[in-house]
C-alpha cells in the first residue's frame, strides 16, 4: 500500500507541527510550507517532513505549491488547512486593513487553496481535505472579532464543500479550544497564566498538537470514510458557564 502524501500548511510549528508528527508516525509523506525555513523539521524516526516556502496569500505560489506535490510525488491524498492566526487587536482599533489580512489567511486562502487540492482529488477519484478551525468560530472572541468571523466561515464552507465535492472528496473540520504550544505565553500569559486557563476546562489541560493530529489522522483514514461535512471538537469539555461561578446557589 502507498504512503499517503499529506499536505500540512503551517505544519512545522504549533498545532501544525503535532499534526505533521502524527502523520509521520502513521506512516504519511508529509510535506510542510511556511513563509520561512524552521529552525527543525517534524520528524519521527527516521521520518522527516519536507519543506516548500510559501506565503499562503499570494495565488500564485499556491497553485504553484499544488503542482509541486503532485509533480514530485504523483498525488495529494490529504490536505490540512492549518496554517491562520491573527493578533490581539480589538474591533473598533484594528484597521480595515488589518482585518482583511486575518480574513484573507484564514479564510479565502484556505478555501482557495482546497479548490486547488480539489482538482487533483477528483482526478485521482479520492481526497481528503481538513480544515483546522477555533472554538473562536462558537464563541464571542472579544480581541479577535474578525478571526473568529473567519474561522465561522470555515465551519460554514466545509459543510457546503462536502456536499459540493462528495462522494470523491471528503471534507472535515477540527475544531481545537486552547492548544498548549510555544506560542502559549502570547496567549494566556506566564506559566501562572497557562495553568489558570486549564483549570477552566473540565479535562484540567490545554490539548496537546498531538491530540489534534490524532484526530487529524483518524479522520484522514479509512477509519472515517462516511465522515464527511462534520465538525469534530477537541475542547477537553468546554467553558463551564459564567452564570454558575456568578450564581448565588448550586455552585458545587
Amino acid at each position: 500500500m502507498q504512503s499517503p502524501i499529506v499536505l500540512v500548511t503551517g505544519g512545522a510549528k504549533g498545532v501544525g507541527r503535532g499534526i505533521s508528527q502524527c502523520f509521520l508516525a502513521a506512516g504519511a509523506t508529509v510535506i510542510v510550507c511556511g513563509r520561512e525555513p524552521p529552525q527543525s523539521l517534524p520528524q519521527v524516526a527516521d521520518r522527516i517532513a519536507d519543506f516548500i516556502a510559501i506565503d499562503l496569500r499570494d495565488a500564485d505560489a499556491r497553485a504553484a505549491m499544488i503542482e509541486t506535490v503532485v509533480a514530485r510525488y504523483g498525488r495529494i491524498n490529504v490536505l490540512i488547512n492549518n496554517a491562520g492566526g491573527a493578533p490581539f487587536a480589538l474591533a473598533d482599533a484594528a484597521s480595515p486593513r488589518l482585518h482583511d489580512k486575518i480574513i484573507q489567511l484564514n479564510l479565502l486562502a484556505p478555501l482557495h487553496l482546497a479548490q486547488l487540492a480539489n482538482v487533483k482529488m477528483q482526478t485521482q477519484g479520492e481526497g481528503v481535505i481538513v480544515f483546522i478551525a477555533s472554538v473562536s468560530g462558537l464563541r464571542p472572541s472579544p480581541g479577535t472579532a474578525a478571526y473568529g468571523a473567519a474561522k465561522a466561515g470555515v465551519l460554514s464552507l466545509v459543510q457546503s464543500l462536502a456536499v459540493e465535492w462528495a462522494p470523491k472528496v471528503r471534507v472535515v473540520a477540527v475544531t481545537p479550544g486552547p492548544v498548549r504550544t510555544e506560542q502559549s505565553a502570547l496567549h494566556y500569559g506566564d506559566d501562572a497564566g497557562v495553568a489558570a486557563v486549564a483549570a477552566t476546562i473540565p479535562a484540567q489541560r490545554l490539548a496537546e498538537p498531538e491530540d489534534i493530529g490524532n484526530a487529524c489522522v483518524w479522520l484522514a483514514s479509512s477509519a472515517a470514510a462516511y465522515v464527511s461535512g462534520s465538525n469534530l471538537v477537541l475542547h477537553g469539555g468546554g467553558e463551564r458557564p459564567a452564570f454558575l461561578a456568578a450564581a448565588s446557589v448550586n455552585r458545587s
